[in-house]
């Protein structure tokens, strides 16, 4: 991920090839499964934790590569428990976990062949976490996504050097398709060796916008070795051919208020929103400016509003565990969610747009109504189709509703309102 500054870097993308990406009937069928399943947990973990301050910490106080290279020594997060975190994500109410395999700084999180810079060869912790991961996400019923970068600060080939990690000492020469090729290598080892890969959730691609990427090489290459496994890239653009999904970093599709998204036409593959619960995505023992659960149950239904997964980041500490500010978040939302997560899963965005008030969400037979910011008893909704009742779903209770040409007029009891978000199912007349 990227701090906003950054933002301001991007260039003009290169023009793309005809489009010649069909994808296969298992894509498709995945994809479907991404929208109806609405709400992941992004983990960002790596060597860096050490640190303390967040993932970007190598390029932010200009460490070389001779000194970060010392950190995995100090690496050995002896408390990490694959069932605990997975466990966390379902508690929470989520179907998917994204993690970083490869980072900004290059370091592997798992057992790579084709560089010794990985958690298995460098650290005294000597373990394979994405392999104890993907075999409880599998044992658990989740989906499992791997983030993987473009960028690497570490890697003698990664030349000529973009807008980042210029301070990291890497030699003055390289091989980009070299690199490239070191790149695929990894992918096909997370594809092979892991089992059934969600997706791969790729970013760095701005660093180098005018580079040859051999994007189509790349995604050809993980469609062959499994058809269904969605690609997308946060590059802030439209997506590109030979992509599944596309993502919208710290805002919600159409929204740029981070300043990363000030190009970033929505495409008409299925959409996702990322952001965190702190400031940071990597463990930052002094952020402690965190989002309310409250805060977060507004982004998750804003997003299906907008017809946009949410993904929501936890960063993980050295040791291996998940900060307890997070865990109580994470609970809280899952709580919300035992009594209203019909109103999200297997939804699309509802017919009224979204207002300062809240958001609609639908399925083949019914409209949710998602009251986040009103406070008077009455709420009128235009453009909808003929309903014939209203009422709490929490509760089941009924709601008042007067029809007006185009629309409805709903009263909202007081008594029965939820302070994260009322929402109110209204049954559509057949």
């Amino acid at each position: 991920m990227r701090p906003p500054r950054l933002a301001s870097l991007l260039l003009a993308v290169i023009p793309l090839a005809a489009q010649t990406y069909k994808p296969s009937e298992s894509n498709l069928k995945m994809r479907q499964w991404f929208q109806d399943n609405k709400f992941g947990m992004f983990i960002h973990w790596g060597v860096y934790s050490v640190l303390g301050d967040g993932e970007w910490v190598m390029n932010q106080r200009k460490i070389p590569i001779a000194e970060y290279e010392k950190l995995p020594a100090r690496f050995n997060p002896t408390e990490f428990n694959a069932a605990e975190w997975v466990s966390l994500a379902k508690a929470a109410g989520m179907k998917y976990i994204t993690i970083t395999s490869k980072h900004h700084d290059g370091f592997a999180m798992w057992a790579t062949k084709q560089s010794k810079w990985n958690i298995v060869d460098r650290t005294p912790y000597k373990k394979d976490p994405l392999k104890m991961l993907a075999e409880e996400c599998r044992k658990q019923g989740i989906k499992l996504f791997f983030y993987h970068s473009h960028l690497d600060w570490h890697h003698p080939d990664y030349f000529p050097l973009g807008s980042t990690g210029l301070t990291a000492g890497r030699p003055p020469s390289g091989d980009f398709n070299r690199y490239l090729d070191y790149m695929d290598a990894q992918l096909k080892e997370l594809l092979t060796g892991y089992g059934e890969i969600g997706g791969v959730w790729f970013d760095g691609w701005w660093d180098k916008p005018s580079a040859n990427w051999r994007l189509e090489k790349t995604y050809n290459l993980i469609h062959s070795l499994q058809p269904a496994t969605l690609v997308g890239n946060n590059h802030h653009r439209k997506p590109f051919e030979g992509e599944d999904f596309q993502m919208f970093e710290k805002d919600l599709p159409g929204q740029n208020t981070a300043g990363f998204n000030k190009d970033s036409e929505i495409g008409k593959l299925p959409l996702e929103s990322c952001d965190t619960i702190n400031k940071a995505w990597g463990y930052n023992a002094k952020d402690k400016q965190f989002k309310s659960a409250k805060d977060l149950i507004h982004f998750l239904a804003r997003a299906a509003g907008h017809n946009s997964n949410f993904l929501l980041n936890v960063g993980p500490t050295p040791e291996g565990r998940i900060q307890p500010e997070f865990v109580e978040r994470l609970r809280a939302i899952g709580g919300w969610m035992s009594k209203n997560g019909e109103s999200l899963y297997g939804t699309r965005g509802g017919p009224t747009q979204p207002d300062s008030w809240g958001v609609t969400t639908q399925n083949s037979g019914k409209i949710f109504v998602h009251v986040l910011d009103w406070h008077s008893d009455l709420l009128a909704l235009s453009k909808l189709p003929n309903v014939k009742s209203a009422k709490m779903l929490a509760s089941g209770a009924a709601v008042e509703m007067s029809k007006l040409t185009g629309g409805l007029v709903l009263r909202i009891p007081q008594a029965g309102r939820d302070p994260n978000d009322t929402v109110i199912v209204l049954e559509k007349a057949q």
